[in-house]
């Protein structure tokens, strides 16, 4: 039930990094910046789908880390 929420809240937080993607290259403020936000905020929901179907707890453990960093990074 847990992975159900998990993967519901990052592809929501995926719609609001392309939504705010879009409004900025439509006001015409879009930097490199906004790109590196769109490619580190929608791969999140990559990585925890991907975790899902990891081979071992190791490799869930490690995709995980993965999208906790993605998601710290879009954050900053």
């Amino acid at each position: 039930m847990k992975e159900d929420i998990l993967k519901a809240k990052s592809f929501a937080f995926a719609v609001r990094i392309v939504k705010l993607y879009k409004y900025l290259c439509e006001q015409k403020t879009e930097y490199v910046l906004s790109k590196q936000v769109l490619r580190s905020g929608t791969s999140v929901g990559a990585m925890v789908c991907e975790a899902e179907y990891s081979e071992s707890k190791a490799n869930f453990a490690h995709k995980m880390g993965i999208a906790r960093k993605e998601l710290n990074e879009t954050l900053y």
